[in-house]
């Protein structure tokens, strides 16, 4: 065999082995192989981002434009929400005035009476409730209007001779030329309240269908909404249901728990100022207290701004001594309420930190206005209920205790002493495990899971 022979054969069996194990061959130059050199590739490479910009940048920057997408959404939806409110708001007030009654109505169920009737017999007995309190609070108003007229004009001249002989030291030229300014503001401003009144007819027209469209999803609710939420539930995709279900079935007690607390809550102010304003002698007491018990509804602040109202009735109607009285009273039963009452009645509802309760209030007040600062705080304690549930127990199992993970303590250092103590219990009963993850996949007739 020749040498050319043997260099081919070489070469041959080198581009063989190359291709075998998928790298370049070695350059061969006579008989023997050379040391192999691997290829010079020239790309033409382009700078990007991810080379000129610091991974900070680029991670802040990712956040930015789905942060913006986020705030469109949510002025989309808040757009909708504005654009169905008629339809929307009845229907928010239906699931609070069902938490409320929903209680009454599976009591009745449970001895008997049929889903039907029984939503149909809370109902009307709301209705006479709610009725009832009107014409009550309707009749005081009509029958103490006149002495309410002349309480009211000797009050005003009373103000008037404080504001002359009091620390002011206002003269009656002074006082004169103070009303002339509010009848010409008044008359200036003639064409906005005439556009206000006609504003609040077409509100008056809105709160008709409101009320009519409260009352049968009201209805519907509390005869069918187990059954309404089994079917949102089966609209999800299959793993999403049973966490889903379980969520909701913690929230809607949640919600049950806070609506009743709040409405003791708004009994006791609306008591404490009410018989107050009585003893006192304040006319309109029981409208006044009518009107601290539904400002109660919105915590913290509801019944401080309508207890405001009755220190300016009671002042004047009264006069200074008593407004101040009045004050005095509300201060008192605010304190009360503030350091007795939430935490001893609302504590055990739902636990949200008061920063918490406050922002959501100024948040609800400001895209929805007194509505939004309604339905701000429920709001908050139905997300805070399904949020904790379906962060620790993101398979649908149940709680321990069987309890909503919303009225756990949120302070870190009690919510550890209680783990703390329920670990303990367990390791004490070994025979009582924690109960094991089950599957459901329906809501009960009575919203139970």
């Amino acid at each position: 065999m020749s040498w050319a022979q043997v260099v081919r054969e070489r070469a041959r069996r080198t581009l063989a082995t190359a291709a075998d194990r998928n790298v370049p061959p070695p350059f061969t130059a006579g008989p023997e192989l050379v040391d192999p050199v691997p290829p010079v590739v020239v790309v033409n490479h382009q700078p990007t981002s991810s080379d000129v910009l610091p991974r900070g940048v680029r991670t802040a920057g990712a956040w930015a434009w789905r942060f913006i997408l986020f705030v469109v959404a949510a002025y989309l939806f808040l757009r909708l929400v504005a654009l169905l409110r008629v339809v929307i708001i009845p229907v928010l007030v239906a699931i609070l005035l069902a938490a409320l009654f929903q209680p009454a109505s599976t009591a009745l169920v449970r001895r008997g009476v049929k889903r039907s009737l029984a939503a149909g017999i809370v109902l009307v007995a709301a209705l006479l409730l709610v009725f009832g309190g009107l014409g009550l609070i309707v009749r005081t108003f009509i029958s103490q209007l006149d002495t309410l007229s002349v309480q009211v004009g000797d009050g005003i001249d009373e103000v008037q001779a404080w504001l002359s002989r009091g620390p002011l030291h206002l003269t009656d030229a002074q006082l004169s030329q103070y009303v002339v300014q509010l009848r010409e503001a008044a008359t200036a401003n003639q064409g906005a309240v005439t556009s206000g009144a006609l504003s609040t007819a077409a509100t008056l027209g809105e709160v008709i269908t409101g009320f009519f469209l409260v009352l049968f999803t009201l209805y519907f609710f509390l005869r069918d909404g187990g059954q309404i939420w089994s079917f949102l539930c089966r609209l999800l995709p299959r793993e999403a249901r049973v966490p889903t279900a379980r969520a909701g079935h913690y929230s809607w007690h949640t919600l049950v728990s806070y609506v009743h607390a709040t409405v003791l809550v708004a009994f006791v102010d609306a008591a404490g100022i009410g018989i107050g304003l009585a003893v006192l002698g304040v006319p309109l007491a029981v409208p006044l207290a009518a009107l601290v018990f539904l400002g109660a509804f919105i915590p913290v602040i509801g019944a401080a701004l309508t207890g405001t109202v009755a220190v300016l009735v009671a002042l004047v109607a009264n006069g200074p001594v008593t407004a101040l009285t009045v004050l005095i009273i509300v201060i008192a039963v605010q304190q009360l309420e503030g350091h007795v009452l939430q935490p001893l009645i609302m504590g055990r509802a739902v636990a949200l930190h008061p920063l918490a309760v406050i922002l959501a209030i100024a948040c609800g007040i400001v895209v929805a206005g007194v509505v939004g600062g309604l339905v701000a705080v429920p709001l908050l304690a139905v997300l805070n209920t399904a949020i904790r549930y379906l962060f620790e127990h993101p398979s649908g199992e149940p709680t321990p205790d069987r309890e909503p993970p919303g009225t756990e303590p949120a302070d870190d250092e009690r919510a550890e002493a209680r783990e703390r103590a329920e670990d303990a219990r367990r390791a004490a009963d070994p025979s009582n495990p924690p109960p094991p993850s089950t599957s459901v996949a329906t809501v009960g007739a009575g919203g139970e899971v």
